[in-house]
């Protein structure tokens, strides 16, 4: 009798099938396709990337001004609008020009990022796309003295290209503000129709 057990036990395992049927894998993959489309649609690629550069940005500034602190001189940041891009500049004499062994970065924007409006309304900082009115070089600065303290009062937007290009998805828009005194940086992010702080 128990050899009869056994041989059913055996003969059952040898049948029973492992892993997963064609059909049942098709089923799955259909599944997860009409999933995928109905999700993809609602996700704003132009939005999260323009959030991303924002914060990458906004982080940018905020080391800049600790550097300035640390290291007991100026940092300038200028904006080149046209390269989609930030110079930072290390003023060891604090003399406003590039000198020989002073570091200089640059930090581009996310691919699909520019400075820009794209459409929405201007904050009290005004149009822009850069609202800094100290010019280094012909380009728009912002000088973080030791102290941590920041040049003026002013910021940029950063829009989707998509954006600026047709003045459409004027949510796509964000805006970067510093405090003069104390050089706090401020983040904002449109909401059709109004501005909120943060993202």
């Amino acid at each position: 009798m128990w050899a009869s057990t056994l041989r059913c036990s055996r003969s059952s395992a040898v049948h029973r099938p492992d892993g997963f049927t064609a059909v049942e894998l098709v089923l799955v993959l259909v599944v997860l396709g009409v999933l995928v489309l109905l999700i993809a649609p609602r996700i704003n690629v132009a939005r999260i990337r323009t959030d991303a550069a924002m914060k990458g940005i906004g982080t940018t500034l905020l080391t800049a001004q600790r550097q300035a602190v640390t290291r007991q001189h100026d940092v300038i940041v200028t904006f080149d609008l046209a390269n989609r891009s930030l110079h930072i500049h290390e003023d060891g004499n604090n003399n406003g020009a590039v000198d020989a062994g002073e570091r200089r970065r640059a930090v581009a924007l996310e691919e699909g990022v520019v400075f820009g409006l794209g459409g929405a309304t201007p904050r009290p900082m005004g149009p822009g796309p850069v609202t800094y009115q100290k010019l280094i070089g012909g380009q728009p600065a912002l000088v973080f003295h030791r102290d941590g303290s920041a040049s003026e009062a002013a910021g940029f937007y950063l829009t989707s290209a998509r954006a600026a290009a047709s003045g459409a998805h004027p949510g796509d828009t964000r805006a970067i503000e510093t405090e003069p005194g104390t050089g706090r940086v401020n983040w904002f992010s449109y909401t059709p129709p109004t501005w909120q702080r943060g993202f």
